[in-house]
């Protein structure tokens, strides 16, 4: 498996692999990145000097993602930890644990301190994972993500 940068021909891959693992967890509510039409274009919104969007491949066949983007209202040298997602059959296998570690580093080399998530109950593997790399609880949210579905919010400090 090769972990890379999303190029714009793994846009539709990587939106059907968010939408069907939100059905998947019935978390295809309104507030949610389910509704949230930047995700079949997400080529062209990361990948710059502040933001990022990594994908699992093999066999040319996109298997998941995630990225790391400065939404709006954000404090200054705070970013997010946003979109990730893969198909079932690689979870539970280190993969989004390698992504996420990918996605830090690339906040850390650009010089973000702290990395935000926000989350839901449904994904509650997702979670538990975030919990286990360092994130600590909010008990409100922060920036303007306008996924206001979402009721987990975490943090976690890059210099611990």
């Amino acid at each position: 498996m090769n972990i890379r940068l999303i190029e714009e021909k793994d846009n539709q891959a990587v939106a059907r692999i968010i939408r069907a693992t939100l059905e998947e967890f019935g978390a295809n509510q309104p507030g949610t990145v389910y509704y949230d039409q930047s995700i079949w274009s997400l080529s062209d919104i990361v990948n710059n000097d502040k933001s990022a969007y990594f994908v699992i491949e093999e066999n040319n066949k996109i298997l998941g993602g995630a990225g790391i983007y400065p939404t709006q209202g954000l404090p200054e040298h705070t970013a997010e930890l946003v979109k990730l997602y893969t198909i079932p059959e690689i979870r539970g296998k280190g993969y989004g644990k390698r992504l996420i570690n990918i996605c830090l580093d690339f906040a850390k080399q650009v010089g973000y301190k702290h990395i935000y998530i926000e989350s839901m109950e449904e994904l509650s593997m997702a979670v538990g994972l975030y919990e286990r790399l360092g994130f600590k609880y909010l008990d409100a949210p922060m920036g303007e993500s306008g996924h206001n579905y979402c009721k987990i919010w975490m943090l976690k400090n890059l210099d611990e």
